[in-house]
């Protein structure tokens, strides 16, 4: 008998890849941090499954998510990733993620790990609510809110609150998989 997966993976063998393997795993590496982080920047106004198609070229292009690399990407990088057909190809979300580097790198200099900085808005455990359907997860929450709010004081662009939630999601800050989901327990 098939597991009972979250109604929105259903379809797509990489959505299922990824919602078994990483989907609401709670993060505490930085390195995977900041791949969401680029990811979701990337995604905002775009479908996940466009990402995740793109993802290993993201990856290449993107020096492996090395945010110490990132933060000094130049003029001529920045050119050069403007014209990888394999990423999204969108100037500000580009710039962005060289701005998101710096921050995040300030971020680590202050409290050790970005990893740190962030689980304080959830007070260390992820928070797991009880979804009998994906839609009913919602798009943004107070604590998403404020995370938005404080990493934009840092000088992060790109992470509204809705890109936040679902960065939370992801990481495993937050648990939406449906409560039949064979994975809500599991995270």
């Amino acid at each position: 008998m098939e597991k009972h997966r979250c109604g929105w993976c259903v379809g797509d063998p990489l959505y299922k890849a990824y919602h078994d393997e990483e989907w609401g795993v709670p993060v505490k590496d930085d390195l995977t941090f900041f791949e969401f982080l680029v990811l979701e920047t990337f995604q905002a106004g775009l479908s996940w499954i466009t990402i995740l198609r793109k993802r290993e070229n993201f990856r290449k292009a993107f020096d492996h998510f090395d945010y110490n690399k990132i933060a000094k990407y130049d003029a001529t990088k920045i050119e050069s990733l403007l014209q990888d057909a394999g990423i999204i190809r969108n100037k500000l979300k580009v710039q962005a993620t060289v701005s998101n580097a710096l921050a995040f790198i300030k971020i680590q200099d202050e409290f050790e790990s970005f990893s740190n900085y962030i689980w304080r808005f959830v007070d260390g455990q992820p928070i797991k609510n009880n979804l009998q359907n994906h839609k009913e997860a919602p798009s943004t929450t107070e604590i998403s809110d404020a995370l938005s709010k404080d990493l934009k004081k840092r000088g992060f662009k790109f992470v509204g609150s809705t890109v936040v939630y679902a960065h939370m999601q992801a990481t495993g800050m937050v648990n939406d998989h449906e409560i039949r989901c064979f994975r809500y327990e599991e995270v």
